[in-house]
């Protein structure tokens, strides 16, 4: 059953990861194409003939649909960059039954040798 919650996770972080990537391609890609067709000057009696002209005209529909709304997806990545860099930076814990019958070995020799030098600093004192 966590197996199956795991890969359920992982679907689901992917889904978001390519809407996330998708949405912010397509708002670079309409600012783009905004601020390169930008006339000289812009007549506001004009009615805009299409999308592109409509959000040179109106710019407060622009900062509102296009600017803000990137600049919050760049925060939300930056918060999640965080949070997945501290959780996997974090040391785990490794369980006896982790280590191999050579590994137990070395690591009962050097147990081995720090309590027999500790027992003989003790004895020294």
């Amino acid at each position: 059953m966590e197996k199956k919650d795991s890969n359920n996770k992982k679907i689901l972080y992917t889904i978001l990861f390519i809407i996330d990537i998708s949405l912010i391609i397509f708002l670079f890609i309409v600012s783009i194409i905004m601020l390169v067709t930008m006339p000289d000057k812009i007549d506001p009696t004009q009615p805009a003939t299409g999308f592109i002209d409509y959000l040179q005209k109106n710019s407060g529909v622009y900062l509102g649909c296009f600017v803000i709304p990137l600049f919050v997806l760049l925060v939300v990545n930056v918060i999640w960059l965080i949070y997945y860099v501290k959780k996997n930076s974090e040391k785990k814990k490794v369980e006896l039954h982790d280590l191999s019958s050579e590994e137990k070995e070395k690591l009962k020799q050097e147990l081995l040798k720090d309590l027999s030098s500790k027992d003989n600093e003790e004895n020294k004192k």
